[in-house]
């Protein structure tokens, strides 16, 4: 994901900002498993409560991190455009965010909304549809709620850092031509 990310912008500092926003998502999910299984755990017997990290939640965090850089995507894209153009690095971050905000919110809580019949599964099955729609639920909001504000503060610190290390670095001229 990485080195398409690379491709993409034409840089190798800038997809450290979209990444740095999936692991918002990972630790929501695992927040809100944890958090159900003790929530279950207060009003069940201990062999009813079957929220477990496995590879149902694997799966859901897998289909986290795909949510999570597309999230991400959206507002880097748009305030490296912004920076590009002039805008100031912290004015760029910002407008990238307010700009995608809703677009976010609204494709982040449609996905959430989806996934409430997996959050409340009854039936055969229904422990493993619990456990993927608990751990994609979580990760969603975290990474709706906390990534909106955190993805345009990674976008300024990578892109603070990178232009410091291109400053401080010594440019290579070109020696003058033999013979003039």
């Amino acid at each position: 994901m990485f080195l398409i990310l690379a491709a993409l912008y034409e840089s190798w500092s800038l997809p450290f900002s979209v990444l740095l926003g999936t692991p918002v998502a990972v630790f929501g999910a695992f927040g809100v498993l944890w958090l159900r299984r003790i929530v279950l755990a207060a009003f069940l017997p201990p062999y009813m409560v079957q929220i477990e990290n496995d590879v149902y939640s694997q799966i859901g965090l897998v289909m986290l991190i795909g949510l999570g850089a597309k999230n991400a995507i959206l507002i880097v894209e748009f305030a490296k455009e912004k920076y590009e153009h002039g805008m100031g690095l912290a004015e760029a971050a910002l407008e990238g965010a307010r700009l995608r905000l809703r677009p976010i919110l609204m494709t982040s809580f449609a996905f959430i909304l989806g996934c409430v019949p997996l959050w409340s599964a009854s039936g055969a099955a229904s422990v493993a549809r619990q456990i993927m729609g608990t751990t994609v639920i979580g990760g969603m909001l975290a990474a709706s709620a906390i990534g909106i504000f955190f993805i345009p503060a990674a976008f300024y610190f990578v892109e603070k850092l990178a232009d410091a290390r291109h400053q401080s670095s010594p440019e290579v001229l070109p020696s003058p031509a033999q013979g003039d």
